[in-house]
């Protein structure tokens, strides 16, 4: 290799692309490509809703919705140092829109309120998730310039996970439920999975986004770890749909079960309850999660099968009508 031929990195400076906020940044920064850069720095899966979002007499900047579990995401942006006044606007937004994953991005953050995102995230529960990041601009010569988003706040799961296992918040049955799915994460990564996970809940399932708001994987490991339990262990992978238009999209995917099915290579059940607008599209086997010695097998399984309904589904839901929207 020639190395004289190699290029300098430049920072460029982002006044000289964005002049202002509202006119210039905001706007970029909501374009689906954008979006999936900072949501690839958070590892959240973002879908645009609105920008210029109004909470009261104020306008937050961007609004998304979370695509794995159709929670609300503020996101925040300003071309300076951080300043007291967007941390302000930061809550006052938070609070009006009940946003679970608010994402301040800015040009520097100071050290106060770096210490500040930090707090909050120790103080609040692992429902509530607060982001930091710095954006910067390079360019290798005539290059086009290219962004870089570097996470400098973010809440740390280990921690939350240590205090609420002192405290008692969480029990021990639960804190095996963080376990299995922090292994079922670690190993989708290193077997560079497509499938995207967020942090690892202490509950029974785990969610992962597909594309769209109103639907979502989820893998599940439940039942069976009790002597009074009343259904078999099992696991699943599972598709679901929710929102105001969940049955009617049920409905349109049931039409084509048979080419599903046979595009995946297993069967499905198909669940529509009456009373709820939760619809679940879903395979199963027997299997108990609390044998540790057992995990493996569970993760190559849940990989297997999620993945399967990511390649098939994915398109399938982008496909529905749009007038099928679930409704912000």
């Amino acid at each position: 290799m020639n190395h004289s031929a190699l290029g300098r990195l430049a920072k460029i400076e982002l006044r000289k692309v964005w002049t202002s906020e509202p006119g210039g940044f905001t706007p970029w920064l909501a374009k689906e490509e954008n979006l999936s850069l900072l949501g690839d720095a958070i590892d959240v899966e973002l879908e645009l809703s609105s920008q210029e979002q109004p909470v009261g007499p104020f306008r937050a900047d961007i609004l998304c919705k979370d695509t794995s579990n159709d929670d609300w995401v503020l996101i925040e942006n300003q071309l300076e140092r951080t300043d007291h006044t967007h941390l302000g606007q930061l809550l006052t937004y938070a609070a009006g829109l009940e946003a679970v994953t608010i994402v301040w991005v800015a040009q520097r953050f100071t050290e106060e309120h770096r210490a500040a995102l930090d707090w909050l995230n120790e103080r609040t529960d692992d429902h509530v998730n607060f982001f930091g990041l710095e954006i910067e601009l390079w360019q290798i010569g005539d290059s086009p310039i290219a962004p870089k988003f570097n996470v400098v706040c973010k809440p740390n799961g280990w921690t939350r996970s240590v205090r609420e296992s002192a405290t008692g918040e969480v029990s021990g049955h639960k804190e095996l439920q963080r376990r299995f799915w922090t292994g079922l994460r670690d190993y989708l990564k290193e077997s560079g999975s497509r499938l995207r996970c967020g942090e690892p809940p202490a509950q029974h399932w785990f969610n992962h986004p597909i594309g769209r708001s109103g639907f979502h994987l989820s893998s599940c490991a439940s039942g069976g770890y009790s002597p009074n339990a009343k259904r078999a262990a099992e696991i699943r992978a599972e598709l679901v749909l929710d929102g105001k238009q969940s049955k009617r999209n049920f409905s349109d995917l049931s039409k084509r079960r048979a080419e599903l099915e046979n595009a995946l290579g297993f069967s499905l059940e198909w669940h529509n309850p009456e009373a709820k607008a939760m619809c679940r599209i879903y395979v199963r086997r027997e299997a108990d999660f609390t044998d540790e010695r057992l995990w493996k097998d569970q993760f190559r399984w849940l990989k297997e099968r999620q993945e399967a309904m990511l390649r098939v589904f994915a398109p399938a839901v982008q496909q529905l009508s749009e007038s099928n929207e679930p409704e912000a």
